[in-house]
């Protein structure tokens, strides 16, 4: 199937720090709904309904499944298959650092794991590089600088555009930016978690990158699914709190949530938007924010995301309110 001529025409897309590169203000994760255990049928709509939408990056990682590995190998099936001549017009990611083999050198930092997990995921996905590959967690034992210099031979030896670093707290974001820089690759972008529910990145991270000219994709800005209608009357039993293994648990599902989701819908509803839209639209208020990573598992979950891009911005009494909401 030929992808949308006008993909482009409603999209808006953000410079990333102070990079030549842009990226769409939504973007869309393969963290969940991608792997071996889900039906491609489904992830391959879902991507293609991206790409019609006009988001252009697409964010992985080598753990990405379950099993891990698979979400790679379900992208990499879906662009040779479907979109094999638009290469150039996506930015594709991946990241390591989590636990991806056995043994000790298949998760954390070291350059022997970032650089053989980078061939490998290039291998899943049949790409000869990545547009930006990840340092997906700080390692508390070994030395920063000789994970910043993997990423800089990444970079330097092709395999990847940019450098990016994922999770990592301000003080220690800011030691890898200065050994980044020193080498000659300065970070393009960092990746930490933000939501209406989980706001450390307000705690100094921001000013970090905002000082240093580095974008921001910032995931789970649903808070798991939390922060959606779905939980309003109950936990369906189709959701993620649902789930055995998920990692929104029943919980963090307290009567104090959702008597603040109850009031944030009354915003959104106000604004003609659902409440997922309202938490989406709150992340990007921050204009320190280039792109907010949503998961999904129906298209009409990307659609929706994509929709917020007709609402207007949030009034400051709109911010002032759920700013009350959320204290």
């Amino acid at each position: 199937m030929e992808p949308r001529k006008d993909r482009y025409d409603k999209m808006k897309y953000n410079r990333c720090g102070k990079s030549g590169l842009l990226l769409p203000k939504i973007s869309l994760g393969l963290w969940h709904n991608f792997g071996g255990v889900d039906t491609y049928e489904n992830g391959k709509k879902m991507v293609l309904k991206a790409f019609d939408l006009g988001i252009t990056h697409f964010d992985l990682a080598n753990n990405y499944g379950p099993p891990p590995g698979s979400a790679e190998e379900t992208f990499g099936k879906i662009l040779a298959q479907e979109l094999s001549g638009y290469r150039d017009e996506m930015i594709i990611t991946s990241k390591a650092g989590y636990l991806m083999w056995p043994g000790p050198y298949g998760e954390w930092g070291a350059r022997k794991n970032l650089i053989s997990s980078c061939d490998q995921s290039l291998k899943r996905m049949g790409l000869d590089y990545v547009d930006i590959f990840y340092s997906h967690r700080p390692d508390p034992d070994t030395p920063l600088e000789e994970t910043m210099m993997a990423l800089n031979q990444i970079v330097k030896s092709g395999k990847a555009l940019y450098a990016g670093i994922s999770n990592y707290e301000p003080e220690r974001s800011q030691q890898a930016f200065d050994i980044l820089k020193s080498l000659g690759t300065p970070c393009l972008i960092h990746q930490p978690s933000y939501s209406m529910f989980n706001r450390w990145v307000e705690d100094g991270l921001l000013d970090v990158l905002e000082k240093n000219g580095v974008g921001s994709a910032v995931f789970s800005p649903l808070f798991q699914g939390l922060l959606t209608d779905k939980y309003l009357k109950g936990i369906p039993e189709d959701s993620r709190a649902a789930k055995a293994h998920g990692f929104l648990q029943t919980s963090q599902i307290s009567e104090e949530k959702i008597e603040k989701i109850k009031a944030l819908n009354l915003i959104a509803a106000e604004r003609g938007q659902k409440m997922s839209q309202l938490a989406l639209s709150w992340v990007l208020r921050d204009k320190r924010v280039t792109s907010v990573i949503i998961g999904a598992s129906k298209e009409a979950q990307i659609e929706d995301a994509a929709g917020i891009l007709e609402s207007p911005e949030l009034s400051q009494d709109q911010i002032n309110r759920i700013e009350a909401i959320l204290k």
